[in-house]
């Protein structure tokens, strides 16, 4: 077992200095000020011009300089209207970018004296900033599907289409290399069909690269969209030839299971999609060390904006997937 300390000191971020960081609310308050607002300088709406703002006492208010009018930096955010302190918000943050399993609302519960439903609402209300839109640009993708969900009496292999136990995922991962860590894609669909792989790898893997799957035929036309198709056959047991192999995404899949598995327990197909993004959030960022946290910090600071749930839009769309 290796006892030393493994993140470099330069990806360090220790609760020692969380807590130098911000020991307050109003050091909290001004870290979302400074980072929506630089210097407390924007618009004015009142002067229509760029003024200088200055903090209100008693409120999560900065007020104009010359006009005295109100700008509020947690207005759009996670944090609008929050009773719960933001110095809570912030550790609970800390706590989801440290862990590399995940930490459940129950822990922060008990660790912070809020109730269940309020730390269990800060995680969630976290989680939706953590969706990305990943682009692979990697020459080399993994891609493989996953049936998280309840199990299956009498039967065995992959889920068949209909069986509503299963919540089918499909991922797609770039092969790390020397200059740079792969990042991943993983989307829980509604089902596991051709044009849904085709689909996906025409939105988020570029043809020019390699895909590696196995030998599941729903894959059998990705070929046509991308560079190079290259499969192994896991039914005979054969799991490395070469450089063919799926085990970067199948050591993605062992990690959100035994993470979700151990941590949360259960998660319903509802809410899955956004364990998913918190999952690949982290993994996608594993060589940034606990610096992970100002990320997260970062896209909690700007409002919140609506997008498509791309995996609605697709069930929603009657077009065919040209190949």
């Amino acid at each position: 077992m290796n006892r030393r300390q493994t993140i470099p000191p330069e990806l360090r971020y220790t609760i020692q200095q969380f807590n130098e960081q911000y020991p307050t609310e109003d050091a909290c308050l001004e870290t979302i000020k400074e980072r929506r607002f630089p210097g407390g300088v924007t618009h004015c709406e009142k002067c229509g011009v760029e003024r200088k703002h200055h903090r209100v006492s008693g409120r999560t208010a900065y007020a104009c300089d010359r006009c005295g009018n109100h700008i509020f930096p947690l207005a759009g955010t996670i944090f609008e209207k929050t009773t719960t302190k933001l110095r809570l918000w912030f550790y609970a943050m800390y706590l989801m970018s440290s862990t590399r399993c995940g930490i459940s609302a129950k822990q922060i519960q008990r660790e912070t004296g809020v109730t269940y439903k309020t730390a269990w609402r800060m995680f969630k209300q976290i989680r939706i900033l953590l969706s990305e839109d990943v682009k692979l640009e990697g020459s080399s993708i993994e891609m493989d599907e996953m049936y998280y969900g309840g199990k299956r009496k009498g039967q065995s292999g992959r889920p068949m289409r209909g069986d509503k136990k299963k919540s089918p995922v499909i991922g797609m991962v770039e092969r790390s290399t020397e200059s740079k860590a792969g990042r991943i894609k993983a989307l829980a669909t509604p089902d596991v069909t051709t044009n849904q792989v085709l689909g996906l790898v025409r939105e988020y893997v570029l043809p020019k690269s390699t895909v590696f799957t196995d030998e599941y035929p729903i894959y059998d036309r990705l070929g046509a969209r991308v560079n190079e198709h290259k499969r192994i056959n896991h039914s005979a047991k054969v799991y490395v030839m070469g450089d063919i192999h799926t085990n970067t995404i199948e050591g993605f899949w062992s990690l959100v299971k035994r993470g979700i598995g151990g941590v949360y327990h259960s998660v319903s197909q509802k809410y899955l999609q956004t364990y998913l993004d918190e999952y690949s959030f982290r993994y996608n960022r594993r060589d940034c060390g606990n610096l992970i946290f100002h990320d997260v910090l970062a896209k909690a600071a700007q409002p919140l904006v609506s997008r498509p749930d791309p995996v609605m839009s697709r069930m929603m769309s009657d077009e065919s997937v040209p190949f």
